[in-house]
């Protein structure tokens, strides 16, 4: 099951995105600033972000971004926003987003764009562990004498 936290300063939206998701069986979880939304992220791992990128008060999602990407590389990251600001979302990106939705977005298009990103990171997650266990096959002492060394 996706695990999915949106990050929306506007209450109303964010209460009726998350009630039409959790309808659709979606283990999903609203936060109303980049704080509270790094805070909830110490807590619980997090498959995807739904990020708005205009929140006035606090960090905005640009910066919530980075802070996302530098300590949780792997979670896949969805920008929002009610603004037509091609060049922040193009610069979110470059960040390390997945994508971008304008505002309002259909229900259908955001799930889609979210399925989309869970694949992804599960992708890059079957990698990783595959890389794992091929390195164990390789190696099989390896894991251990190095742990010996700390």
């Amino acid at each position: 099951m996706i695990k999915l936290l949106i990050v929306d300063d506007e209450v109303d939206f964010l209460e009726m995105l998350t009630n039409r998701l959790k309808k659709r069986k979606i283990d999903v979880e609203g936060v109303t600033s980049g704080e509270d939304a790094l805070k909830r992220m110490e807590e619980k791992i997090f498959d995807v972000i739904v990020l708005d990128i205009k929140m006035p008060q606090g960090m905005d999602g640009i910066e919530v971004l980075r802070r996302i990407k530098k300590k949780w590389p792997l979670t896949e990251v969805i920008l929002l926003t009610g603004h037509a600001s091609v060049e922040t979302s193009i610069e979110g990106l470059h960040l390390g987003a997945f994508d971008y939705l304008m505002k309002p977005a259909s229900l259908n298009e955001l799930l889609d764009k979210v399925g989309a990103a869970y694949e992804r990171r599960t992708s890059q997650l079957q990698k990783i562990q595959k890389a794992k266990v091929q390195e164990l096959v390789r190696h099989p002492g390896r894991v251990f004498d190095e742990d010996e060394e700390e």
